[in-house]
């Protein structure tokens, strides 16, 4: 088990990939078993999910799409982002380590170098851990993967840059904790989380289980739960808007999986519903 604790920009380490399993891909999701509790980094910084809102030269997360996840497939622009020696660079670095960790499989691997201000050349190995969306080590990123892929961000996210062990499920196969023991060893609900941060106007959305909002806040996890500020004040996480308790928002808890199957952007109007969500338990 780990836990780090990282100021802004700083780069991530990697972790053991002995929690994690391998998954083949179908036409909606991928074949396989869950990994356990996410035991390894998930103090993804706020600032990581929109970087060009603080730095020009940061990785826009939309410039990943039309390409393969490889680093020969990048466009000029994304390479140069995450070879850039300065804080833009590091801020790209590590958002797009939780997007591989998110997307491929144990099995893949995303490989470059870059170059710091002293000469000094840093070789990196990004390991996929979840295996969300495994095929895009080969195609562009389809419409599903970007939100099941903005989803696992999302839920990775930490205010303070701590790491917390967090049960991840959604009723995509590589997340479907249904008959797992987790399900008994981690039973507070923390919320969920979904959108889209590779479309044209990118978004994250998440809700709150409400009877845990001050347990989630205990546990260092603020992102769903809104930080407390002067006065009461409720500040979200970067891109993640917080759009109340997911008793509102969602269907009921699929009680075999305990994920939120669908949940909705708006309570009044066009619903805009979608089924690509990942709920968030915690111990």
């Amino acid at each position: 088990m780990y836990r780090i604790s990282a100021a802004d920009f700083a780069a991530l380490a990697f972790v053991s990939l002995a929690s994690c399993v391998t998954t083949q891909e179908e036409e909606d999701g991928f074949l396989g078993t869950a990994p356990i509790p996410l035991e390894y980094i998930n103090a993804l910084n706020p600032n990581a999910l929109n970087p060009n809102a603080l730095v020009p030269n940061a990785l826009v997360p939309n410039a990943l799409v039309p390409n393969a996840l490889a680093p020969g497939a990048l466009s000029p622009a994304a390479l140069s982002a995450i070879q850039d020696p300065g804080a833009a660079g590091e801020l790209s670095r590590q958002f797009l380590s939780y997007v591989v960790g998110c997307a491929l499989s144990p099995s893949q691997s995303f490989s470059f170098s870059w170059t710091d201000a002293g000469g000094t050349v840093h070789e990196e190995v990004y390991a996929g851990l979840i295996g969300l969306a495994p095929g895009w080590a080969t195609k562009p990123l389809g419409q599903t993967e970007q939100q099941w892929v903005s989803a696992c961000l999302g839920s990775r996210v930490n205010w303070y840059g701590a790491s917390v062990v967090i049960s991840s499920r959604a009723s995509h196969a590589a997340l479907d904790k249904t008959g797992s023991v987790e399900l008994s060893t981690y039973t507070q609900q923390e919320g969920a989380f979904w959108g889209n941060l590779f479309d044209p106007s990118p978004y994250l959305h998440a809700c709150y289980h409400e009877p845990n909002r001050d347990y989630a806040r205990s546990m260092l996890r603020e992102c769903a739960a809104g930080h407390l500020g002067a006065g009461g004040s409720v500040a979200e996480c970067g891109l993640i808007r917080i759009l109340g308790s997911c008793d509102s928002h969602c269907l009921p808890l699929n009680p075999s999986g305990q994920y939120y199957p669908t949940c909705v952007d708006n309570l009044t109007g066009p619903p805009d519903a979608t089924t690509k969500v990942v709920t968030v338990f915690l111990q």
